[in-house]
C-alpha cells in the first residue's frame, strides 16, 4: 500500500516536472477555507480588506473599519488578522494597529470579542469577525472591558467619553497617553 503511494507521488511530480512548473504547494484544510470565506465575503462599505504580503498570503491580511455611526464617526481603523492552518478549529488572530481610545481594546491593540475567544466555533467565519470588530465600534461594551479607565468612564460620563473619543481620533492627550490623528 506504501509503495502505491510512492509510486502515485513520483509520476505526480514527473508530470509536474515535464509541464516547466515548480511543484504545486498543497493548500491546508485552513487555507481552503479560508479562501471560501473571502470569495463569500459580503463586508458593509465602510470595511474593506487588503492583502499587504500579496494574494498568494492569504492567512496574513488587513481589515479598515470606518464606522459610520456612533462614537468613532469618521475615524478609520486597521486591524491586522493572522489565521492559523487549523481554521476554523481556532480562531483567527487578530490585533488593531491603530491606537484607540476604546474599553474593548487595549494600548497594544488586543481585542476584546468573545467570538475571538471563548465563543470561537468553527461553523463562524471571517466575515462574522470583521462584523463583530464593527459592532465594537457602534456599541463599545464597557462590561468586558480590556482598557478599564476607558470602561469607566464609558459607564459613568459618556459625555466624557465620547470627548475623550474625539480628542484621541484628531489626535491628542486623554489622561497621559497619546493617541495619533486617525480621522
Amino acid at each position: 500500500m506504501i509503495r502505491l503511494f510512492k509510486v502515485k507521488e513520483k509520476q505526480r511530480e514527473l508530470a509536474e516536472n515535464a509541464n516547466g512548473g515548480s511543484p504545486i504547494k498543497k493548500q491546508s484544510a485552513g487555507e481552503l477555507r479560508l479562501h471560501k470565506d473571502i470569495s463569500e465575503l459580503n463586508l458593509p462599505k465602510s470595511c474593506c480588506i487588503s492583502f499587504p504580503n500579496g494574494k498568494d498570503d492569504l492567512m496574513n491580511f488587513e481589515v479598515s473599519i470606518r464606522p459610520d455611526e456612533g462614537y468613532y464617526f469618521g475615524g478609520t481603523f486597521l486591524f491586522s488578522f493572522h489565521v492559523s492552518p487549523i481554521y476554523p478549529h481556532e480562531a483567527p488572530k487578530v490585533k488593531c494597529k491603530t491606537k484607540v481610545y476604546h474599553p474593548n481594546i487595549d494600548l497594544e491593540g488586543n481585542v476584546c470579542l468573545n467570538i475571538l475567544r471563548e465563543d470561537w466555533k468553527p461553523v463562524l467565519n471571517i466575515n462574522t469577525v470583521i462584523y463583530g470588530l464593527y459592532h465594537l465600534f457602534t456599541e463599545p461594551n464597557y462590561e468586558d472591558p480590556l482598557n478599564h479607565d476607558a470602561a469607566a468612564v464609558l459607564r459613568d460620563n459618556p459625555k466624557m467619553f465620547e470627548s475623550n473619543v474625539k480628542r484621541a481620533m484628531y489626535g491628542g492627550y486623554v489622561g497621559q497617553t497619546y493617541f495619533p490623528r486617525c480621522m
